[in-house]
């Protein structure tokens, strides 16, 4: 039998007695990160990494009965050790490193090889058998250096500063949000954030990440002059009554989607950044590798193709059907199916 497999509620581990990240509420939840598809309410009892617990607190409650362990700390749970490792996410996003009768599994989570200055950074674990997210495991999907793409967002802001525009970006509020604060120049201009980045921001300040000043988009009087600001703010936003505060607008859209320009075009999107939370093509196969596993389990995403690559590299894998969502959770309203003609395309006459 294999220490981790799949039930009605989750990735379940026989031996330990916990779920990780189950999506339906179980007695033991292990949590590997704070975003909606992997941290749901209802369990009797959570584990986190340490630096997860204040985001898990403001999302499912503040008197859940939460636990947590430094990252690298190791716990006896039934006949397993457990211990959450960096997994370069998003604040306190973890792998989680199941041992089990000198058997080791990973779950990796979502998670990103790129740097991050509010997270973190990915930390290689060795073991047998690597459990991993595929959210954009097409070949098409390689991210620009985040220093060209922040140029980009600040060219485009001055240029609407010019057409006397408000800069409006959509971004998930849990970690994309920061990275792309933690890149903008206060100097260009006011920095303003919708209500719901506003709480994640004052998380991150309090946790020690360095972020720009900020303000809360509805603490101004109405007839303020929205042309000299960037505003960023939830995908859930976008076309609603809340825009219409800043008259007129250029929207912008950060996701690894955005490499795909159908993708922009399908939202009516003025512009959109390539910046992702998630390691791109060339980042999983890195990670991958650095495990040393012979056997990967393929969670969510692009997992047919990656799990193909993966036999053709000569390893052990498999695709598992999860709940887990990648970046659609945050809010882009493309699936995987949808883009994989485009994306084979696009690459084709780039």
């Amino acid at each position: 039998m294999p220490l981790l497999r799949v039930d009605q509620n989750g990735l379940w581990c026989e031996p330990g007695g916990f779920h990780i990240d189950p999506w339906n509420p179980v007695p033991k939840a292990l949590i590997t990160h704070g975003h909606s598809d992997h941290a749901r309410r209802g369990a009797g009892a959570f584990l986190c990494a340490a630096p997860s617990e204040p985001v898990l607190r403001s999302r499912l409650g503040a008197d859940i009965a939460l636990e947590t362990l430094t990252y690298g700390e190791r716990r006896v749970i039934g006949e397993t050790t457990v211990s959450f490792h960096p997994a370069g996410h998003v604040l306190g996003s973890a792998q989680i490193r199941v041992e089990h009768r000198g058997e080791i599994w990973v779950v990796s989570g979502d998670y990103k090889l790129a740097p991050d200055a509010t997270c973190a950074p990915f930390e290689s674990v060795r073991c047998h058998t690597f459990v991993t997210e595929s959210t954009f495991g097409l070949p098409i999907y390689r991210w620009p250096p985040e220093a060209e793409v922040a140029a980009s967002i600040h060219e485009w802001w001055r240029m609407n500063q010019r057409r006397g525009k408000a800069s409006l970006v959509f971004a998930y509020p849990l970690g994309k949000s920061q990275r792309v604060l933690a890149g903008l120049d206060p100097a260009v201009g006011p920095i303003f954030c919708h209500g719901a980045i506003e709480r994640m921001n004052r998380i991150y300040r309090a946790s020690g990440v360095t972020l720009p000043e900020t303000l809360y988009s509805g603490s101004v009087a109405r007839g303020y002059d929205w042309s000299k600001a960037i505003v960023l703010a939830p995908p859930s936003a976008h076309g609603s009554p809340w825009m219409k505060r800043f008259g007129a607008v250029s929207t912008g859209f950060v996701s690894g989607w955005m490499r795909i320009r159908g993708t922009r075009r399908r939202r009516s999107i003025d512009r959109g950044f390539v910046i992702s939370d998630h390691a791109d093509w060339p980042g999983l196969q890195q990670a991958i590798a650095a495990t040393g596993a012979g056997c990967v389990l393929v969670t969510h995403g692009y997992r047919g193709p990656l799990v193909r690559w993966l036999e053709e590299q000569g390893k052990q894998a498999r695709a598992l059907e999860t709940r887990f969502e990648g970046e659609r959770d945050e809010g882009t309203a493309t699936s995987p199916g949808e883009d994989v003609a485009e994306a084979t395309e696009e690459d084709a006459a780039e």
